[in-house]
């Protein structure tokens, strides 16, 4: 069953000027629910714009989004809506903390929804626990705490709103590798727990390799991709053209492959490559051993 479905969408930036781009150009995928999709392209590739419009945050030029197949500018006046349904959390959103705690920052979303302050706190608090947010840094201020977590607190207030899906837009940029990968394991989580649908959107390929059920490709405004992550990345040479790289970890096991060793050639993380290299490893162990 698909959540969200866009038709032949569209978005064109400074129509009728000098300066007019065509950002989405005529894009037609399907997010089924549950689901865990990576959205990756090179800078200008049109993902950015094409998340927007999912959630209502721009109206398409032409074409449609469904949101449980019902058109989500059917009724432009209840758009504000579909944002609680379909929640965004921005590239940076520590940017967006502004209580003057971060309990009342993660519980503003639930009382915009119309919920009493004891159930937007109850949401809070199970929100917190998700992005593992101690008890102590709720009744801070957010600008008392590290960069990490104001990142940690930003996405919480998002899915405190329990939205049906959740996008991300490159929510681990700029940490260090550790916070990165705290952030890209309590999504994980919090899909696996919850079973919302989540959308990812980096430039990383390892981050979504290591993530993403699917991954939509964008490219020039386009859908050049759409499928199975470990499909996806046996495109190796297309994606390359497009200015994406594969993980390191895919790129050593694919030259393997290439040498003619057992290996897998869309190795997705350096766990999976770990357990498909110890038997060669050991295999080799023993010749010299035994020579």
């Amino acid at each position: 069953m698909n959540v969200l479905e866009t038709k032949d969408l569209t978005y064109t930036y400074g129509v009728g000027t000098p300066f007019e781009i065509t950002a989405v150009d005529g894009v037609s995928v399907s997010v089924e629910a549950g689901e865990f999709l990576g959205v990756i392209g090179h800078t200008g590739s049109g993902k950015s714009t094409l998340i927007q419009m999912l959630n209502g945050l721009i109206r398409p030029t032409a074409g449609q989004v469904l949101l449980n197949g019902e058109d989500i500018w059917a009724k432009p006046k209840e758009i504000r809506r579909v944002r609680f349904k379909v929640g965004m959390v921005f590239q940076y959103p520590e940017y967006q903390l502004f209580e003057e705690t971060v309990l009342k920052d993660i519980m503003f979303g639930p009382k915009n929804m119309g919920l009493s302050d004891a159930d937007a706190e109850a949401k809070a608090r199970e929100a917190a626990r998700f992005t593992e947010l101690r008890e102590d840094l709720l009744e801070k201020s957010p600008f008392e705490l590290s960069g990490g977590e104001k990142r940690r607190a930003a996405i919480a207030g998002v899915i405190a709103m329990d939205p049906d899906v959740l996008i991300l837009d490159e929510p681990a940029a700029g940490l260090d590798p550790k916070g990165r990968d705290l952030i890209l394991a309590q999504i994980s989580n919090y899909h696996r727990e919850r079973q919302n649908t989540v959308l990812l959107v980096s430039h990383s390929m390892e981050d979504i390799g290591r993530t993403a059920d699917r991954v939509l490709v964008m490219n020039r405004g386009k859908a050049e991709f759409l499928g199975p992550t470990r499909r996806i990345f046996a495109e190796g040479q297309e994606l390359s053209e497009m200015g994406l790289r594969l993980p390191q970890i895919t790129s050593i096991l694919r030259r393997l492959s290439g040498m003619g060793m057992p290996v897998g050639d869309t190795v997705l993380s350096v766990d999976e490559a770990f357990f498909q290299l110890l038997p060669l490893l050991k295999r080799g162990g023993g010749k010299g051993a035994g020579a």
